[in-house]
């Protein structure tokens, strides 16, 4: 009886020590923590205080900090590369002007300037200024500058204050909810009524279409948002064809300022087939120029 009882006062002993070791050990542990924490808050101290007299370090340090921002954004800027604002106190006014002498642009410039201003009767020193961007950044995003003018007059008409029923918003018609971060480099989504900012982002979000779809054509579809559609109302088309009505006109072709965006196919076998005189179908009935079309209207791109 005695023997078992032995034992058993030895377990307790043992449990009741081990008890009182991990606790001392806990409680060391925690006191360690605690003077660690302080030497640490203490030594951050230290060295502010060192480095607040210390103008050399203190911009040694910001200078750090900045270098490792920027390569954090750098892949952001080299993406819009070709829409940022350019270097230099002359490239930021001309970013800021809304208007340029026709006569200070190239031969090929000023007579698509002067071509577009008669055919959508607007004013030839702001239409100068957008024509002098589109090459601008054309060629910084390798799109024809003619292709970026073409899209402006089919979407808006240069109108930097159009807006469709859905929220497509400028001369580009971008869907600024859609594209808000676009907007962000030049100060956020109200940006879009500025006539240069607007072309940029709609150049940014053209090249990004033509790039996922595989080919011009597509690509404007996607741009307008039909690119799941079987039909775009004919916007592609409409593009393309003043497309083409540009680059002649800026290759020093005479280009009348009626010329029709596009002739209906009904119209064109119209005019193969010989009517009577007088009628309906005959060859002197059928109008030279169509009227140019309304802005397509937009729906929401997915990205």
């Amino acid at each position: 009886m005695t023997e078992p009882r032995w034992w058993l006062r030895m377990a307790q002993a043992a449990r009741r020590s081990g008890g009182i070791f991990l606790r001392d050990v806990g409680q060391g542990l925690l006191d360690v923590s605690h003077n660690m924490l302080a030497l640490v808050g203490l030594l951050v101290v230290a060295v502010v205080v060192f480095a607040a007299g210390r103008a050399d370090l203190r911009h040694a340090v910001e200078q750090r900090a900045l270098d490792w921002l920027q390569q954090r954004h750098a892949p952001r800027i080299e993406e819009l590369a070709f829409v940022a604002e350019p270097d230099g106190p002359e490239s930021a006014a001309l970013a800021q002007a809304l208007a340029a002498d026709p006569a200070e642009l190239n031969r090929q410039q000023a007579a698509v300037a002067r071509w577009l201003s008669r055919r959508y009767r607007v004013a030839p020193e702001p239409v100068a200024r957008l024509v002098q961007e589109a090459w601008a950044v054309g060629q910084r995003a390798k799109l024809e500058p003619t292709l970026i003018l073409a899209v402006m007059a089919i979407e808006s008409r240069f109108n930097p204050f159009a807006q469709s029923s859905v929220g497509a918003q400028g001369l580009m018609q971008v869907m600024t909810r859609v594209h808000d971060d676009k907007y962000e480099v030049f100060g956020g989504r109200l940006a879009a009524f500025d006539p240069v900012t607007n072309l940029r982002v709609g150049v940014q979000v053209l090249k990004e279409c033509i790039a996922r779809a595989g080919s011009l054509e597509a690509g404007l579809k996607y741009y307008v948002g039909s690119a799941n559609a079987a039909d775009d109302g004919g916007y592609a088309a409409k593009v393309l064809a003043e497309h083409r009505h540009l680059a002649r006109v800026a290759a020093g072709e005479s280009v009348p300022v009626s010329a029709p965006l596009v002739v209906p196919e009904a119209a064109v076998a119209e005019r193969t087939v010989p009517a009577a005189p007088g009628s309906a179908g005959s060859a002197a009935a059928a109008p030279d120029a169509a009227p140019l079309a309304a802005p397509a209207e937009k729906v929401a791109l997915a990205g």
